[in-house]
């Protein structure tokens, strides 16, 4: 059974990490809050003395042309839709301790973002949903984490939080659930399902 921790004893927990370029995965399923946590969890480890910096992954999305080629397209964001191979290559190449560039994601323009940013601290907070997804190709990640954090938020929580997300990009409530449910949950429910036990929980909601 993972352990259940609150922010600051994770932060305090990360920024005691040994010396040297660590990769921590926080994992969790759509509209978890991951990028809220990470970029709080980096400021707070900051404040400790330790550079912190996350890296997302959603700057290994599949081009929308790759997946209309692949017939994946309303399934963006499920985990055949992504760049394991580059993924799993960044993270090897952050083992080495120098500066390295990495994809992003332009949710205005729908499209990553080729070295949209530049990676160059000490702990890689990377956030994903499928980082301990226990399947290949995404389990070649597994033995390149430092320390593993997964995201519980109840299932309700998402779906009024996905809804709300669709609704802001123009959709209506009617869609927005449609899609939700369409796509969103059933791939949240294959991280909740399908992914390692985490070195940690962290319940957000």
């Amino acid at each position: 059974m993972a352990e259940a921790i609150d922010i600051t004893a994770l932060a305090a927990h990360l920024s005691a990490l040994p010396p040297g370029r660590r990769l921590v995965a926080v994992a969790g399923p759509p509209a978890a809050g991951k990028s809220t946590v990470t970029e709080n969890l980096a400021a707070r480890i900051t404040t400790r003395g330790r550079r912190a910096q996350v890296v997302p992954m959603d700057g290994f999305h599949l081009s929308n042309s790759d997946l209309d080629d692949l017939g994946l397209r309303t399934r963006k964001g499920a985990p055949e839709t992504f760049d394991v191979p580059g993924l799993l290559a960044l993270m090897t190449a952050l083992r080495s301790g120098s500066p390295v560039a990495f994809p992003t994601f332009d949710r205005a323009v729908d499209a990553t973002v080729p070295d949209g940013g530049i990676f160059d601290a000490d702990i890689a907070i990377v956030e994903g949903n499928y980082l301990l997804l226990d399947e290949d190709p995404w389990r070649g990640l597994l033995p390149l984490w430092d320390t593993t954090v997964m995201l519980d938020v109840p299932e309700d929580v998402l779906r009024d939080r996905l809804v709300a997300r669709w609704v802001a990009h123009g959709m209506t409530t009617q869609a927005g659930l449609a899609r939700a449910e369409a796509n969103d949950l059933p791939n949240a429910r294959r991280v909740q399902t399908g992914s390692v036990a985490a070195d940690h929980v962290l319940r957000t909601a």
